[in-house]
């Protein structure tokens, strides 16, 4: 691998950056966030950086302020030691759901996020399966999508069956295109969940729209934060006699009740990406399964460091 390519992390995954690096046969960069008595970010850089293409693995998981905070800090300090390109992986994009205006005087705030981006000194992002695909085109320099798409699908080629027992569900309309793209690779059907949502994490099952009866209900989301909708959703395909209830995400954020109510939920299984760290999740909750998305972020890295196509991971 190139000698001016340096793998960097912050506090939010180090485990992740550790075996991304390990992908790429590098060590992991020298770099050391800490914070000062009233909580300020404090960022040192412990290697040259000067001319070099440096990748700074930081998803803005929870907390995710601080999170945010220590990435931009970071940036800001490669643009200062004369980095030559600095790309910000964030395998979890906070703040992707506000994408837009949902009332008269609220902000959106991913917009506000790729400004902050920009200014701090980013030359490139890259991030897997974002909330909205349009918070691309917020940012004014190359950003790179990627999806789990491959590792999920491999995922349930291994373990569920390929046949009409098999019914991948999209927990609502939004989902719909992605519970298609995973329908059609598999060759099962698929579902969708109506359901109607009164405010912020709260949602009401309203409606299945297709054949459970009997089937193992794959349900497909980009993530769970509180987990209200998936288990909702669990419940209610559990009532049309859906045989069995398994859950895939790429992000499991998995927020304030959600591991209570996936212990008390019908769900047997929830398989997550370590885009966010899950240890302590896992701990209190048996049913969560964790699928590393290193090899995926490394060849990417590895394209793009080397000017070669990154879409053609996903033909």
């Amino acid at each position: 691998m190139s000698s001016n390519l340096i793998v960097l992390t912050g506090n939010a995954n180090i485990e992740l950056a550790t075996e991304m690096s390990r992908e790429l046969g590098l060590e992991l960069g020298k770099a050391k966030c800490t914070r000062f008595s009233d909580g300020e970010c404090f960022v040192e850089i412990g290697q040259n950086v000067r001319a070099s293409d440096v990748y700074v693995v930081q998803p803005t998981s929870q907390p995710v302020n601080d999170n945010l905070m220590e990435l931009l800090v970071m940036i800001d300090a490669l643009k200062r030691a004369s980095a030559q390109s600095i790309t910000a992986v964030m395998p979890y994009f906070g703040y992707a759901r506000q994408d837009r205006k949902v009332a008269p005087r609220t902000p959106i705030s991913a917009k506000l996020v790729s400004d902050l981006m920009g200014a701090a000194g980013a030359t490139r992002v890259l991030s897997v399966d974002l909330h909205a695909g349009q918070i691309q085109g917020f940012f004014n320099i190359p950003f790179d999508h990627l999806y789990a798409m491959p590792l999920l699908i491999e995922h349930m080629r291994v373990n569920l069956p390929q046949d009409d027992n098999t019914v991948i569900v999209s927990p609502d309309a939004g989902g719909m295109e992605r519970a298609r793209a995973y329908g059609k690779r598999l060759g099962v059907n698929i579902a969708m969940i109506d359901k109607r949502r009164e405010r912020a994490n709260v949602s009401e099952v309203m409606n299945i729209i297709g054949d459970v009866e009997g089937k193992t209900a794959v349900l497909l989301d980009d993530m769970v934060d509180t987990a209200g909708t998936l288990c909702n959703a669990a419940a209610a395909l559990r009532e049309r006699g859906a045989k069995r209830v398994v859950a895939y995400a790429t992000h499991g954020v998995l927020s304030g009740p959600a591991i209570d109510r996936l212990n008390a939920s019908g769900i047997e299984k929830l398989v997550v990406t370590n885009s966010i760290p899950q240890h302590e999740r896992m701990a209190r909750c048996k049913k969560i399964e964790v699928l590393s998305l290193a090899s995926l972020l490394a060849e990417a890295i590895r394209r793009i460091h080397f000017g070669e196509s990154v879409s053609s991971l996903f033909v």
